[in-house]
């Protein structure tokens, strides 16, 4: 059993890279939840069985390198998989009277909050990342049946460019690694530091919708 007590850097700085693509990748798997915590076994994608304990508070973020053997220039790096998000979209509420559409985003805050889901409110659309089966999350919404809401599911890679980091840090925990974001303004002017290059993408429409 290999154990990891600290992160040695991260697969997106200079020196690691250089390191990585002149020697070979053993990958550890996680999700974004998975990430957050500082204590798990898992194995990697070779077989060894890693034993992860870090300091309290902290966290993994997609690249990080967990152990690096200079004898065999082999890393051990996290790569982590962001869990989709239920995209909740306001916009034809607009349409509706003002005490409607109103009485409506009181409902579907009260929903969420019932469920203790985090979410993160963007333009007209709610971003709710998926803590529980996406089946769950659809039945909730579809039981409601908000007038003038539609939803849809989109992975969670796609969402983080479009969102400025302390953004995309509120719903997967920090878990997605260093960020590059579309969004333009004082946040991101703010955290331009936090932004490295990211898969770029829009979000994709899934068939899960509610009228």
């Amino acid at each position: 059993m290999m154990l990891i007590e600290t992160v040695l850097g991260n697969a997106a700085d200079g020196e690691w890279s250089e390191r990585l693509a002149a020697g070979g990748v053993d990958v550890l798997a996680l999700d974004n939840w998975e990430a957050q915590k500082n204590r798990f076994r898992k194995k990697t994608a070779s077989g060894v069985e890693v034993a992860v304990s870090l300091d309290r508070g902290a966290f993994l973020r997609d690249g990080d390198v967990l152990h690096w053997d200079a004898a065999t220039r082999r890393a051990v790096v996290a790569k982590i998989s962001l869990r989709e998000v239920m995209i909740i979209h306001l916009e034809d509420l607009h349409a509706l009277p003002v005490e409607i559409a109103m009485r409506m985003c009181m409902e579907i805050g009260h929903a969420l909050g019932n469920q203790h889901w985090p979410a993160l409110m963007k333009g007209a659309s709610i971003y709710v990342p998926l803590v529980v089966d996406r089946r769950v999350m659809a039945s909730m919404m579809n039981t409601h049946r908000f007038a003038g809401v539609r939803y849809e599911f989109a992975p969670g890679g796609e969402i983080v460019p479009y969102l400025a980091p302390h953004e995309s840090r509120r719903l997967f925990g920090g878990a997605e690694g260093p960020v590059h974001t579309h969004v333009r303004g004082p946040d991101a002017e703010t955290e331009r530091e936090h932004q490295r290059p990211h898969s770029h993408g829009r979000p994709r429409s899934h068939d899960d919708r509610a009228s």
